[in-house]
């Protein structure tokens, strides 16, 4: 009887030493350090939605590749230069109506008297604006349009966008391109459907069309490139040649010296 209630007591003396032996363990393990989670890179205040511009931008890089560009390299194919010179001074003079009612927006006289004078010379000498006779005169172009309009004003642009099919931009220059496209006076209200898709599609071609040979100057991060090219672009006509400030100076993968 006395062995038994020793094998007993040793029996529970055994079960205390296991338990407790155990509760170290099961300290050591709800104690340890959970895996450290794997940082998310800095948002950049400029992009803060590089995620999405970025898919965006295939999108518009894919129909591009497959549809535009083919299009546009034909058109120079088959499209002598003096034409294609043409064509695109013809659309240009049209942008004067543009540059010369933002400048008037944005209180720059001498400005305004260059673009309507660009307008009236190739209207005139220009055959509609198909030579660029105002250059020769010495009036070359001042691109002005609604969202350096705004931008003079002292309206922020906002994070950078990449619209589907209307390529980068930001909110301010969004809504630049709306009130131009539908507020400002257009030669284009003069053109009867279906005309004027003709001319429209005529206009993104040639448009196209004189980007080609600037391919070459693309180097690192396409994304990256067009973003600082377009950003910086933007600061440049907004403050009439004068950067103040550039949000991605520090960008290892751009540089604009050359472009």
């Amino acid at each position: 009887m006395r062995e038994y209630k020793r094998c007993r007591q040793g029996l529970f003396l055994l079960l205390v030493a296991l338990i407790w032996a155990g509760v170290p363990v099961a300290r050591a393990q709800s104690a340890a350090p959970t895996p450290v989670e794997a940082e998310a890179p800095p948002v950049n205040p400029a992009d803060p939605y590089e995620g999405w511009n970025r898919k965006v931008f295939a999108f518009n890089d894919a129909l591009d590749r497959w549809f535009l560009r083919p299009v546009a390299n034909a058109y120079r194919t088959v499209t002598p230069d003096i034409v294609d010179r043409g064509v695109t001074n013809f659309f240009n003079n049209l942008t004067e109506i543009r540059n010369f009612s933002n400048s008037l927006l944005q209180l720059k006289g001498e400005s305004a008297v260059v673009a309507f004078g660009r307008f009236t010379f190739n209207t005139v000498f220009g055959l509609g604006g198909v030579f660029d006779v105002a250059t020769a005169f010495e009036l070359p172009e001042r691109p002005e349009d609604f969202g350096q309009t705004l931008g003079y004003w002292g309206v922020e642009p906002g994070p950078y966008l990449m619209l589907p099919l209307l390529g980068p931009s930001t909110p301010r220059d969004f809504a630049g391109l709306a009130t131009d496209g539908w507020v400002l006076p257009s030669a284009w209200d003069e053109v009867d459907s279906p005309e004027w898709y003709y001319l429209r599609a005529l206009q993104v071609v040639d448009k196209r069309a004189d980007l080609i040979p600037a391919e070459s100057f693309i180097s690192g991060d396409q994304y990256t490139f067009v973003r600082n090219a377009y950003l910086q672009r933007r600061e440049f006509l907004i403050n009439d040649g004068k950067i103040t400030e550039d949000p991605f100076a520090d960008d290892d993968d751009f540089m604009l010296e050359d472009f």
